[in-house]
């Protein structure tokens, strides 16, 4: 599979050769949409947490006799029922959202939605992204230059002055490809990687 090499300038100068069981694997939109959950989910932690009719601050006196006042019967106010009551199914802390995916669904999960990028033309390659400072002002302008606005940067290893220079930057994410994910996978319109990048995706996926 031959992927897009791009200049400074955002132009197409050459093509750099992919793996075919990297880049050029049929979508599966169930598989995809299993792991962008499965990485939310993970992502969740479980500290929120609820009072059942237990644990409320209310008296457990009964608020009138069972019969004669023609009201519904009621046995306390930390009934779930009441204004103030507690909850019938409460959250805890210790809530467990997490989802397993085998590392096999994981790995085609991720050559899948990078085939996908290839095929809508959201994914190119550049020879490298070097800063010579930390300066968020000079990235910018290389991404306005090569005609990037949002963007997933995925490198082979990480650079200081490259993560220091992206990092404020809403529009923009600097990840190596140890960390790539395929929520930011999805969810960014462009994907830039670097050559490096391309070899240790092979490596690591393949």
């Amino acid at each position: 599979m031959d992927l897009k090499l791009i200049d400074d300038n955002g132009q197409v100068t050459s093509t750099v050769n992919g793996s075919d069981a990297l880049f050029a694997r049929d979508y599966n939109e169930p598989l995809v949409h299993q792991l962008v959950v499965a990485f939310q989910a993970n992502a969740r932690q479980g500290t929120r947490a609820q009072k059942g009719r237990s644990e409320v601050a209310k008296s457990t006196r009964k608020p009138w006799k069972q019969k004669g006042t023609g009201r519904a019967r009621a046995g306390m106010a930390s009934s779930p029922l009441w204004r103030g009551g507690g909850k019938i199914f409460p959250s805890s802390p210790d809530e467990n959202f997490s989802h397993k995916v085998n590392r096999k669904m994981y790995r085609v999960g991720m050559c899948t939605i990078l085939s996908q990028l290839v095929r809508e033309d959201r994914l190119a390659v550049v020879e490298d992204i070097a800063l010579e400072s930390p300066k968020t002002r000079h990235f910018a302008g290389k991404l306005k230059g090569m005609g990037l606005e949002r963007v997933l940067i995925i490198t082979d290893s990480l650079d200081e002055n490259l993560y220091l220079s992206s990092r404020n930057l809403p529009n923009a994410l600097v990840l190596m490809v140890t960390e790539a994910d395929p929520y930011n996978l999805v969810r960014f319109p462009k994907v830039v990687l670097t050559r490096s990048a391309v070899k240790k995706f092979e490596e690591v996926l393949g």
